[in-house]
């Protein structure tokens, strides 16, 4: 009697009706994965903005506790407080810059001419050609705003969507920075009793290195603006409140934010000379450098130590993935990465002596 073939139990049991419908369900469920990915990840960000505007909050509150104020009242002033120094700002900053932007588009025609006239004796272009061009592309952005808005539709989060989403971040911010020992708690649960310490050191680590972002990204955000304006002004360079405010709100994406907000005002002084325009890099350099020289120990000291290429990526990441939001949030939810694979696989599986450990830290905190 002829013996079947070594391999043919094998090839049945690889079409057996079983694995058949395991794959079936495993492709509906990457199918239903995917669908829900952008809604989960929405989720997962608001839940990310609830926390980093949740820890401000309940330092202070903690602080004020210390003088006998309940944490209740003392979450409620903190908000007020950081409130009421966001609308400040807002007051004063939104109406010059927008003034300056404006000022700036009916000055562009005569400020495009005067580059034109060096551009078309050097290439021989048409005259008028550069200045036409220019000047309807910034006007159809300051006459047309809602072309300018139009792309912040294509991240799903309309006007009303984004007030409800402020609305639930500040409510939720409020309840953890007021009553913080119950989530902890119940996240610990998760963990063995072996690993709950592990857990809380981690805690401490994110919790470290979000509000040392809050913090440097305050100063720094001030420290440019102040600076540029005032190095800007002595210069005599026009718009210079309008740069200064540009510069200040791009401080928001650290190393690259300081190149794109240089562009600008460079652009404009060559348009007068090429002395003007190494003015205006020897005023952003000498801004830089002075900023990152003068920011407190403790509030530099406390501030993410990413690799630039390792921002620029998680930048481009956060930003597919969440749009503006995350392009904003992208150090802290990069830092967060960083920490959990630290964490989790290379304070476990991984060797390195101590000095490499300090040297790739993201925060400067205290080493254990």
């Amino acid at each position: 009697m002829r013996r079947p073939p070594p391999d043919a139990g094998v090839t049945s049991a690889q079409f057996s009706p079983r694995l058949a419908y395991r794959a079936v369900l495993l492709a509906l469920g990457l199918l239903a994965a995917g669908l829900l990915f952008k809604q989960l990840s929405q989720l997962a960000l608001l839940v990310a903005i609830s926390i980093m505007v949740a820890l401000p909050i309940a330092a202070g509150a903690g602080k004020l506790q210390r003088f006998g104020v309940p944490r209740v009242l003392g979450a409620l002033l903190s908000l007020l407080t950081g409130g009421a120094i966001v609308a400040a700002i807002l007051f004063f900053a939104i109406p010059a810059f927008v003034n300056q932007v404006q000022a700036f588009v009916a000055a562009l025609p005569t400020t495009v001419s005067h580059f034109e006239h060096g551009l078309n004796q050097t290439f021989g272009l048409k005259p008028g050609t550069v200045t036409r061009d220019v000047t309807h592309f910034a006007q159809s952005y300051t006459q047309h705003p809602n072309t300018l808005l139009g792309p912040l539709s294509s991240i799903g989060m309309g006007v009303a969507t984004g007030i409800g989403a402020l609305v639930v971040v500040l409510i939720s911010a409020i309840y953890m920075a007021v009553s913080p020992r119950p989530l902890v708690v119940a996240f610990l649960r998760l963990f063995d009793a072996g690993r709950q310490p592990q857990a809380i050191d981690t805690l401490e680590r994110i919790r470290g290195a979000w509000l040392g972002w809050l913090r440097s990204l305050c100063v720094d955000m001030l420290a440019t603006g102040v600076l540029l304006f005032v190095g800007l002004k002595l210069d005599g360079l026009a718009f210079a409140g309008g740069f200064a405010i540009f510069s200040a709100l791009l401080a928001v994406i650290p190393y690259y934010g300081a190149l794109i907000g240089a562009v600008p005002p460079v652009a404009f002084a060559l348009t007068l000379s090429w002395e003007r325009a190494l003015v205006v890099i020897a005023i952003y350099v000498t801004a830089y450098q002075l900023e990152s020289r003068l920011m407190p120990e403790s509030v530099r000291g406390h501030g993410m130590r990413l690799h630039p290429a390792v921002v620029g990526a998680g930048a481009l990441i956060m930003t597919s993935l969440f749009g503006v939001l995350g392009l904003i949030v992208s150090v802290p939810l990069v830092a967060l990465v960083i920490i959990l694979v630290d964490e989790l696989w290379v304070r476990r599986y991984g060797s390195r002596p101590s000095a490499e450990r300090e040297l790739v830290s993201v925060t400067d905190g205290p080493t254990r």
